[in-house]
């Protein structure tokens, strides 16, 4: 087998459920169900039912009260885990194999037979209120949050995926059953199941479980793909010591070719300990704590942050150290040469690595792959792409893509909370 392969198949059942079994020589066993519905595609009155969806299936079904299902998942004595994004909403479990079997069948009473208990669902619209308000302490999560709504008009990327408290208030139990009838369908959702078991044997397990799951799911609404608005913004917090600066690009122009080169120059960027903005912003002038990137490649997103904490009297030098950066790798300025390209090659090697050993990060990988309908090996081909990756792929990405950004400051004020400005 090659090296940068594994042994996986993939079947869809006569459901329309798409299953991709994981054959690994390991005691631990992991599934991933992802089901192909998120934030990014909910409306105005819908917003934030994805996340409270993933909730309330941890809430008991029609067979299991809340703490029944509950002491269940426990019993397993594994990780039992799920999150809603933009694009999904996944729910996981990692066991030992001898559990494997209770835990699909956990899982597929969850996704097949929630029971949406309506005292379950009056208690978690203070669970999620509290999560929410909680969220707004939260300095780096409130910056990216208030960076997105001044860089989009219309994408949904401008809402948060938990919601706002005006919706989850007045969330009724049709609302959740409506929203959970148009997507939790077999036909909008993958299941990647890692175990040392044979694919034949693996697959009969899910069809056990999941082959009397019926119907088709709606059409999700087309996402929209919006180009981030060139604004400088402020806000204002109280108690914050230090003011927060954001940047947002929205990779709107970006192919398949691009994306190769865009992660390594990511990687340098700011995603390393050793990366340019670290070593311009902390190292040579000591005017932050931290620097970095966060760059997210997934299907209709497709953004790249920076993110850093300064001084009130250090905003406008550090802004201008980070647009300088930015001019200088465009202009090819900063070098690329063999040295710093071998490495980064190498942790992007790395990282690909960590992921083909690791058996639930491998089985996430793959889900997400089948849910975002790309393809499983598609790491294969960028492999191959790396070893004629040059400076000049890496400079040409960086011209096309990281312009116009949207900066949003996060200022302390004694004054009050979120009180807008843009310049």
């Amino acid at each position: 087998m090659n090296k940068w392969n594994f042994d996986e198949n993939t079947v869809i059942l006569p459901n329309g459920l798409k299953v991709i079994t994981i054959k690994k020589d390991t005691q631990l066993s992991s599934i991933d169900i992802g089901v192909n519905i998120g934030a990014l595609y909910e409306n105005e009155e819908e917003k934030g039912l994805s996340h409270f969806i993933e909730h309330m299936l941890f809430k008991g079904t029609k067979t299991r009260d809340n703490e029944t299902l509950n002491l269940e998942l426990e019993a397993l004595g594994g990780e039992y885990n799920a999150y809603t994004d933009y694009s999904a909403t996944v729910y996981s479990i990692t066991c030992l194999e001898e559990e494997i079997i209770n835990a699909v069948e956990l899982l597929s009473d969850m996704i097949i037979s929630p029971s949406f208990n309506k005292h379950e669902l009056e208690r978690e619209i203070g669970v999620v209120l509290a999560e929410i308000r909680t969220s707004k302490d939260d300095i780096e999560d409130l910056s990216f949050k208030k960076t997105s709504e001044v860089a989009f008009t219309k994408s949904p990327l401008k809402n948060e995926i938990i919601g706002t408290e005006e919706n989850i208030q007045s969330l009724k139990r049709k609302d959740l059953i409506k929203f959970y009838n148009k997507y939790y369908k077999p036909d909008n959702i993958v299941v990647s199941l890692l175990t040392s078991m044979e694919h034949s044997v693996a697959l009969d397990i899910i069809k056990k479980y999941f082959g009397d799951f019926k119907g088709k799911a709606e059409m999700k609404p087309l996402a929209l793909k919006e180009k981030n608005n060139k604004v400088v913004a402020q806000s204002f917090k109280r108690d914050m010591e230090q003011s927060t600066i954001t940047y947002l690009f929205s990779l709107c122009d970006l192919e398949r070719d691009d994306e190769l080169p865009l992660k390594i120059l990511n990687h340098k960027l700011g995603e390393s300990a050793n990366s340019i903005l670290f070593r311009e912003l902390r190292e040579k002038r000591g005017l932050a704590y931290d620097v970095y990137t966060h760059l997210d490649l997934t299907k209709n997103i497709d953004t790249l942050n920076i993110f850093t904490a300064v001084s009130e009297e250090s905003i406008d030098e550090t802004i201008k150290v980070i647009n300088k950066c930015i001019e200088d790798i465009k202009n090819e300025k900063i070098v690329f040469d063999e040295s710093t390209l071998s490495l980064m090659k190498k942790v992007h090697k790395t990282a690909v690595v960590s992921t083909l050993e690791d058996g639930s990060d491998l089985c996430n990988y793959v889900m997400h792959q089948a849910l975002a309908g790309e393809e499983v090996y598609e790491f294969i081909d960028d492999m191959k792409k790396l070893d004629n990756l040059n400076s000049k792929d890496i400079y040409a990405v960086a011209r096309k893509l990281l312009n116009n950004p949207t900066i949003h400051i996060l200022r302390p004020s004694k004054e009050e909370e979120f009180d807008e400005e843009d310049n």
